[in-house]
C-alpha cells in the first residue's frame, strides 16, 4: 500500500471507514467478530488509515476499534471526532471547550490508547467561533493527547479562519463522482493551505460499486433510504452514474469499487480515501485500487459523468457551514 502525506501526518493511501461496523448500514448482516478481522486484515494490507467517531454508536465503534488494533497501537493512524454528542445536555453540535475536552477523554478510554493521530471537529458548531474551538484542540496538541487536527464538511471560508489559529491537518468531506461539490472551493483552498482531504463515502454510500439496483436491497431501517439520492426517481435516474462506472471497469478488468477509487485518488497526492465496508473481501477488493491505473481518456469520461439527482442529505442547511 502507497502511503500519503497529510500536511506531514504519513496514512496509507487508502484508509478503512469503521462507522459502518456499528451504526447506519448494520442491518441484518452485522457481525461484530467480522468487523474486528476486517480491522486486522486491514493492518496486515497495510491499510493503517484507520477512521471512527464517538457519535457511531453512539461510542460503540471506537470501542471496537480499540479492541481491534489492541497490540498493535504502532501500526496505527488512528483518526476519530467529536462534536455530534454533548457531554453537558446541550444537544447537538456542541463544540464548547469542556465538551470538547470531555470528548476526547471519553475517546482515549475507549480506544485504549494515550494519544489520537488526527482529532476531528465533526461538524461545524454555529454557537461556538471555530477561533475558539482550534484552541482547544492546540492546546490539545501541546499537550500531546492529540497530534493533528482536523475538520469535517467545513466550508473554505472556515478552513481559512481555523488554520489561521493552528494548522489544520487535514478536512474530511463527502467526495466521489457521487459527490463533487467541494471541487469548486474546498478543494482549491486545501491546496492553496498545504492541507490534506480525506474523502469519506468515496463509493457513494456504496452505490457506486454496482451491487445495488433496488431500493428494496437495503434493510428497512438503512439511513441511505431517508436521503434523497436513494429515493424515488431520483434512485432510478442516478443509476446512470453506476452504467458509465460498470463499463470502465469492463475495459480496466476492475471491478466497480476499484475504478471509483482510482478516480478519487488520481485527483491529487494529497487525498487518502476512507471507504468503509465490514467485510474482508469488500476491504481486500477496495485496497486493489491502489494498483489500478486508469488511462486519461478513461479518467476523463468518468469526470464528465453529470452530477446525481437529488441532494445527500435530507437536511442540507448543517453541512459546509
Amino acid at each position: 500500500m502507497k502511503r500519503v502525506s497529510l500536511a506531514g501526518l504519513d496514512v496509507s493511501r487508502l484508509g478503512l471507514g469503521c462507522m459502518g461496523m456499528s451504526a447506519y448500514y448494520t442491518g441484518r448482516d452485522s457481525d461484530e467478530a467480522e468487523s474486528v478481522r476486517t480491522i486486522r486484515r486491514a493492518l496486515d494490507l497495510g491499510v493503517t488509515f484507520l477512521d471512527t467517531a464517538e457519535v457511531y454508536g453512539p461510542y460503540t465503534n471506537e470501542e471496537l476499534v480499540g479492541r481491534a488494533i489492541a497490540g498493535r497501537r504502532d501500526e496505527v493512524q488512528l483518526a476519530t471526532k467529536f462534536g455530534l454528542v454533548s457531554h453537558f445536555g446541550r444537544g447537538r453540535p456542541d463544540s464548547h471547550p469542556d465538551n470538547i475536552r470531555a470528548a476526547v477523554q471519553g475517546s482515549l478510554r475507549r480506544l485504549g490508547v494515550d494519544h489520537i493521530d488526527l482529532y476531528y471537529q465533526h461538524r461545524v458548531d454555529p454557537a461556538v467561533p471555530i477561533e475558539d474551538v482550534v484552541g482547544v484542540l492546540a492546546d490539545l496538541v501541546t499537550a500531546g493527547t492529540i497530534r493533528h487536527i482536523g475538520l469535517s464538511e467545513a466550508s473554505a471560508a472556515t478552513i481559512r479562519r481555523a488554520h489561521a489559529v493552528h494548522p489544520v491537518t487535514a478536512v474530511q468531506s463527502e467526495y466521489s463522482l457521487w459527490s463533487r461539490d467541494i471541487e469548486a472551493e474546498v478543494v482549491p483552498t486545501l491546496r492553496e493551505l498545504g492541507i490534506g482531504l480525506v474523502p469519506y463515502s468515496p463509493l457513494g454510500r456504496g452505490f457506486l460499486t454496482g451491487t445495488i439496483r433496488t431500493t428494496g436491497q437495503l434493510d428497512a431501517d438503512d439511513f441511505r433510504l431517508s436521503t434523497p439520492r436513494f429515493s424515488g426517481d431520483n434512485f432510478q435516474a442516478n443509476l446512470r452514474i453506476v452504467d458509465e462506472v460498470e463499463a470502465v471497469a469492463r475495459e480496466a478488468s476492475a471491478t466497480p469499487a476499484q475504478v471509483a477509487l482510482a478516480w478519487v485518488l488520481a485527483q491529487g497526492d494529497f487525498i487518502a480515501p476512507i471507504p468503509g465496508t465490514k467485510r474482508v473481501t469488500r476491504l481486500e477488493e477496495n485496497a486493489a485500487a491502489d494498483a489500478l491505473a486508469l488511462s486519461g481518456e478513461q479518467l476523463a469520461r468518468l469526470t464528465a459523468i453529470r452530477p446525481p439527482a437529488g441532494d445527500r442529505y435530507a437536511n442540507m442547511t448543517e453541512i459546509g457551514r
